[in-house]
């Protein structure tokens, strides 16, 4: 587990350790046009996504959903990145990032709103699942917040400390679920938000993995 009084890094997996856009606006799009909505470009959608996700197809639709459009739209979204996910990789740089994070005798893990059960075999599949000290996938529906799966995942840490603890992330919401449970945050430019919406979440905002790693490293000290 932790090492005790060490310094912690919880991970968010989708558009910060694994590059995914390519595979996500797609998804996003095929979900869209399930609805007959126009497709948005990365652009668009780094300046407009928020969670929870329905507020962020409100933003598109002028209104929330009705509950059997989501259905719809959430099952297209999933199908579709499952199909295409097996082209994309880790981000640039990542998996010395954390060798040299556990080499320095720290600890970290992964917290993702992905589904468990597809998250942990897509880990294991990069050589990479021997960095972390626990692997977290979302359990239950789809649509919500990471801010209790925060809770849940820091109390299956022993010996980790929240105040020593940082998230990386790529959304503001993983600023969120960090406050949430007395820990810090560094928010990643490369994912799902642009600088500007991730600026509005009032933590350290930068533009590589490299960039946070070191950040982490100075405000978890």
């Amino acid at each position: 587990m932790g090492m005790q009084g060490a310094s912690h890094i919880v991970w968010d997996w989708n558009g910060t350790l694994f590059h995914d856009n390519d595979a996500i606006i797609g998804a996003t799009n095929a979900a869209f046009a399930e609805l007959g909505l126009e497709p948005i470009t990365l652009e668009q959608y780094r300046a407009l996504y928020c969670v929870p996700v329905p507020k962020f197809y409100e933003r598109l639709m002028g209104r929330l959903p009705t509950d059997a459009e989501w259905l719809v739209m959430d099952e297209t979204f999933h199908r579709y990145y499952a199909e295409h996910r097996v082209r994309c990789g880790l981000t640039q740089g990542a998996e010395q990032l954390l060798m040299d994070w556990v080499a320095g005798g720290r600890s970290q893990s992964i917290l993702s709103m992905y589904v468990h059960d597809e998250l942990v075999p897509l880990v294991r599949g990069f050589g990479i699942e021997p960095h972390f000290i626990r692997v977290d996938g979302r359990t239950g529906p789809s649509g919500g917040s990471k801010a209790e799966h925060m809770v849940r995942h820091l109390a299956a840490l022993a010996g980790v400390d929240p105040s020593r603890t940082v998230v990386i992330g790529d959304a503001a919401d993983d600023a969120v679920a960090a406050l949430h449970v007395g820990a810090k945050a560094v928010l990643y430019t490369g994912g799902s938000h642009g600088r500007t919406s991730l600026e509005e979440a009032g933590v350290p905002v930068v533009d590589s993995l490299g960039e946070a790693v070191a950040l982490a490293e100075e405000i978890a000290a």
